[in-house]
């Protein structure tokens, strides 16, 4: 790196509690206006500080301060106490904040040891950027923060970085239309999908997911965190979400691109069949997944009444499940990407399909994403995201979801050797629990989109695939 790196990962606690408490008015305005935020609606009550690092020391111009801070919030209505989400925060300091960072302004702390000067999101700034792409690069270590990479991909020096503004989740800056690193903003501890299987993949040497070619991790405590993740960016490249409503609004066919990403999902999961264990799921196993899929039924409609009327219709897929295991069918679970959907698939200029994202469901916890699951999981989501895409314009086509849905698993077969639709309960069961989870989201978040899932519901209550 360029400049010296220090860490306040071991200042005396009397900093460290100094430095949190005149930060701790400013983030509580600050943190739940973020759209990686996960406990909005509920009030912050306060912070706690897991991990504190001077990445950048602080001079007359700029300092670059990265913290791991749990926020502490009251439980959801009929929840039980959490200790509270940890949350990772790049913060710049300037004595003077220029104006073009005017909109990453977080505040000026009145107190302790950053008074009068203004704290930001650094990662509007290209140095402090910068400053995380030189620490992989060089593989260096500030207090508890590790960063590492492959030594086999070259990271060049001189890539300007860029915010991406898009995500939801997560952020990521772009280096050069080179390197894209994803920062995980809500942190745990243990080994994180979203760098286990890519790095699964490239050892096994499916071009489907960018390799990484570094990260960056926590040691805390005895345990290990992902904090991020840098991947090759794949310049030039749309995601699937907008290629299938660009062809819907020119009223033209998908079909051959979900043909081909049907067939690029199968290399996937056919890499990763192979790269990491998997498991045999009999009668136990799946009268269990039957009966979470019936449980959030039942809680779904205490939430959403209008489900009521299907819902005899919708525990039928479920109990269909477990009756088949009942009779002694066996289903192979392996790892999966765990949250496959349009918007997580990527097509290059060339017609060549990536899945990025692995992360999985970030609202479930860290064991269940790394559970081996029947790869149908995932294609029940890809299935539903064609719906969502299909009627997400004010004009409709009629059969466009049902032509790429069927091209899909077509592809999907080419590559696998079986259809999924040749397992109609199994991908039944996954497109039910999917589209109910749908329902209970679209009416707590956006209700002018909840009559995609209750279509989906209807047609889903009354079919029989048994």
């Amino acid at each position: 790196m360029t400049e010296a790196v220090t860490s306040s990962a071991h200042a005396p606690s009397a900093t460290r509690q100094d430095l949190l408490a005149s930060l701790d008015p400013l983030l509580r305005e600050w943190l739940p206006r973020q759209r990686w935020f996960a406990g909005k609606g509920r009030p912050v009550t306060g912070f706690s500080l897991v991990a504190a690092a001077e990445v950048l020391p602080f001079d007359a111009n700029l300092g670059l301060l990265h913290l791991l801070v749990r926020a502490h919030q009251p439980p959801a209505q009929g929840g039980t106490a959490h200790p509270g989400d940890c949350y990772q925060l790049l913060l710049g300091v300037r004595e003077t904040l220029p104006p073009r960072l005017a909109p990453a302004l977080i505040g000026r702390p009145t107190e302790g040891p950053l008074a009068g000067r203004s704290v930001y999101e650094a990662l509007h700034d290209p140095r402090p950027a910068d400053v995380l792409l030189e620490a992989i690069r060089a593989r260096a270590r500030v207090g508890a923060l590790r960063f590492e990479g492959d030594a086999r991909q070259e990271i060049r020096d001189g890539l300007i970085p860029r915010l991406m503004t898009a995500e939801q989740s997560n952020s990521s800056v772009v280096y050069g239309d080179t390197f894209i690193l994803k920062l995980l903003r809500r942190t745990v501890p243990g080994v994180n999908p979203d760098l286990e299987l890519p790095l699964a993949l490239a050892r096994a040497g499916c071009a489907r997911v960018p390799a990484p070619a570094g990260w960056i991790l926590a040691d805390l405590a005895g345990d290990t965190s992902v904090l991020g993740v840098l991947q090759p960016f794949v310049q030039g490249a749309a995601d699937g979400w907008g290629l299938a409503r660009g062809e819907l609004a020119k009223g033209e066919d998908f079909s051959r691109g979900a043909r081909a990403l049907g067939r690029a999902t199968a290399e996937v999961h056919t890499a990763l069949a192979g790269a990491l264990p998997t498991v045999t799921l009999g009668r136990g196993q799946m009268e269990v997944l039957a009966a979470g899929m019936t449980e959030r039924l039942e809680t779904a409609v205490q939430a959403v009444p209008s489900l009521r009327p299907y819902a005899p219709g919708l525990r039928s897929a479920f109990t269909a499940l477990a009756d088949l295991a009942g009779e002694g069918r066996t289903w192979t679970a392996q790892r999966i990407h765990g949250d496959l959907h349009l918007g997580q698939c990527l097509r290059s200029p060339s017609g060549e399909w990536t899945l990025i994202d692995f992360e999985g469901e970030p609202s479930k916890p860290l064991a269940e994403r790394r559970m081996p699951q029947p790869p149908a999981r995932d294609v029940a989501g890809m299935l539903r995201s064609f719906d969502y895409a299909a009627h997400s314009l004010t004009h409709t086509v009629p059969g466009w979801a049902d032509a790429c849905r069927a091209a899909y698993c077509s592809g999907y077969a080419e590559v696998a050797g079986r259809d999924p639709r040749t397992d109609p309960v199994l991908l039944r069961a996954y497109e039910t629990d999917k589209a109910v989870y749908e329902v209970v989201y679209e009416a707590r978040h956006r209700p002018d989109w909840l009559p995609v899932p209750m279509t989906a519901v209807r047609r889903l209550a009354l079919s029989d695939a048994s």
